[in-house]
Order: C-alpha cells, then structure tokens, then sequence
C-alpha cells in the first residue's frame, strides 16, 4: 500500500462520522472546531464516512449526518469517502503487515483469552475491533498466547488477525493536549488489525484511509488519545505516510462527569432541527464551549470561522448542564 504521490504537499484533514447514532451536541463542537481550523489554516478538508461497523450502523444515518452538517454550515473538498464501498485498500495492507510478519491469525475467543492469560488488574474484558470507547474494558493479549511469528500470505479473512506490539512506550506530541506517551504492550499487547467479520479494525481503515488521502491533520475528541498510539504503530509497520499530527480536545460531557450520551438526555442534532432550534444557538452553544464568545448566544457558521482561535479552547471538559438545554430549546 502507498500514500498517494504528492498528497500531502498541503495540510489535509478529515471530518469521519460514525453512521452507528446520531450526532449529538458534543460532535457538533468537535466537527466545528475541525473545520474552523482548516479554514482559517488553508487545510484541505475530506469527509469520510467510517461504516464499517456493520450491524451498528443505522439505515439512513448517513444522509441524516450530511445534512446535519449542511446544517451546521460545514463544508468539505473531498467526499463523502464511504469505508464499505471498497475494502481493497485494506486487503492490501493487511497482505504488506503479513508478509513483513507482523500480524497473525488468532482463533482464539475472548472466554479463552481471559482463561489462558487472566484478566489484567483492571478487570479489563472486551476486545475492541471498533474505535474504542470511554469507559469499555479491554483485554490485554499477552506475548504468551502469540503462535510462531514470521512472514506468510494473509490467506484466510474470516479469522482475527492481530499486530505483533513490542515492548516499549509509543510517544507522540499531541499539537492541543502536549506531550503524550503510552505503552500499548501493557495496556493492550497485541491487537486486532482484522475482524472475522471479514473486514479491517477501526485503528486499521483508519490509518490506511488517512494516509491515502495523504491527511496530516487529525482532530477528535481526547478520548481516543491512545488510539493515536496504537494508529503510530500501524504507520510504522506498513511505512507510509505522512504520520499526521494529532489534536485531541476535550470531550464535552455530562453533569455526572461522563462523556455525552443518551444517559443525559436526547442531544441528537437532528431531535433540536426537527424541534425548530435554529443552527445558530447550536454554534453558538459551541462558540461558547470554545472559548470564542463569553456567554450563550447565537452565532452565523461565518463567524465562528472568522473568531475562533485554538488558543481560547479550554484546556479541560466542557459540561453540558440543564441551564444549556434550556437556553437552546427557548430559542426556536
């Protein structure tokens, strides 16, 4: 597999919703943040739609995600990419990662996992072919349970094929969240690359989708900062490029501490479109939450490109309170 020639002579980024539910408020601020940065940088912007999850994904989502985004005036120069249109991108690197011998095959199920080699001291017991979430349990594969490593052909799709991770700490410094430093051979070891569903890891199409659109910028939330360290991995194994750099911001989360979802209530997008909030009280609730205005209060998509500066984000969560609710749904 290669990045394509000459891809990445200017700064590319990617807007990649998930098809699996719908956008929520948090999204909303990421999305916007992502697109405020390449337009005021002079970066290329690709939307990709990351459909992969299969049985996850909902009928419709992805129209309903274009036109949330029409909606919050964010546009795109490339796309929409959609994942499961073409999986042989991924059949390619998974043939480079075999024949350089450093993925295999595993059989093995999570029950056994935990049975050979016990679950770590975090109780950790989920296996994460899917970007991982907040709060999920992972089980850590040990080098014990590796069968003999060394080139072969990636001749069987129906099994789970993992990356062969090496001890040591993968470093990276992260463009908003500085400094950042993981040792995925302990909190993860060896991971899935391939599914027996027949199809590519999240960290897998992602790291090839980005390096053929030739994306060297890549803006989500802070809880996929370890994911960047396992992604690196991937980069390094197949040789391509360019390795991006990463910008990951807080997540916006609920009064209890925990990152937005449906235990706080309906903050679908489309569930304040369909009840008449205008997009402006959206962006302007994000404006707010990225330090661009001081208070709540509506906001054109044009200027939250012309006010918004990386440098008024706040450093730490951003919490979505009843006060906020509210205040979106008396503007309609």
């Amino acid at each position: 597999m290669e990045s394509r020639p000459g891809a990445a002579a200017k700064g590319v980024t990617r807007l990649a919703p998930s098809p699996t539910g719908a956008l929520h408020l948090g999204n909303a601020r990421t999305f916007l943040v992502n697109w405020a940065l390449a337009r005021r940088n002079g970066w290329r912007i690709v939307l990709r739609i990351e459909d992969l999850d299969g049985p996850r994904v909902k009928p419709g989502a992805i129209e309903g995600t274009l036109r949330i985004l029409e909606w919050l005036g964010i546009d795109w120069d490339d796309g929409p990419l959609i994942q499961s249109r073409d999986l042989g991108p991924y059949r390619e690197a998974m043939e480079a990662l075999a024949r350089a011998g450093v993925v295999y095959p595993s059989e093995l199920t999570r029950a056994q996992i935990e049975a050979l080699a016990g679950v770590n001291e975090e109780g950790m017991a989920a296996e994460a072919a899917s970007a991982p979430q907040e709060g999920t349990r992972e089980i850590v594969f040990p080098p014990s349970l590796r069968p003999e490593i060394g080139p072969r052909g990636f001749d069987r799709e129906d099994v789970n094929w993992r990356l062969v991770v090496g001890p040591g700490e993968v470093s990276f410094e992260d463009r908003f969240a500085g400094p950042q430093r993981f040792d995925v051979s302990r909190t993860i070891g060896d991971y899935l690359v391939w599914t027996k569903r027949g199809q590519p890891s999240y960290q897998l199409a992602v790291v090839v989708d980005d390096a053929r659109a030739g994306v060297t910028e890549v803006v989500r939330g802070d809880d996929l900062l370890e994911s960047a360290a396992r992604q690196l991995l991937i980069y390094r194994a197949l040789g391509v490029g360019p390795v991006p750099s990463y910008w990951h911001l807080p997540l916006v989360r609920g009064e209890d501490g925990r990152r937005l979802a449906k235990r706080h209530g309906d903050t679908r997008l489309d569930r304040y479109r369909e009840l008449g909030v205008r997009a402006e009280r959206v962006i302007g609730l994000a404006g707010w939450w990225s330090g661009i205005i001081q208070d709540r209060a509506e906001m054109s998509p044009g200027e939250f490109l012309r006010r918004f500066n990386i440098s008024t984000m706040p450093g730490s969560a951003v919490v979505f309170t009843g006060e906020d609710e509210a205040w979106l749904l008396n503007g309609r």
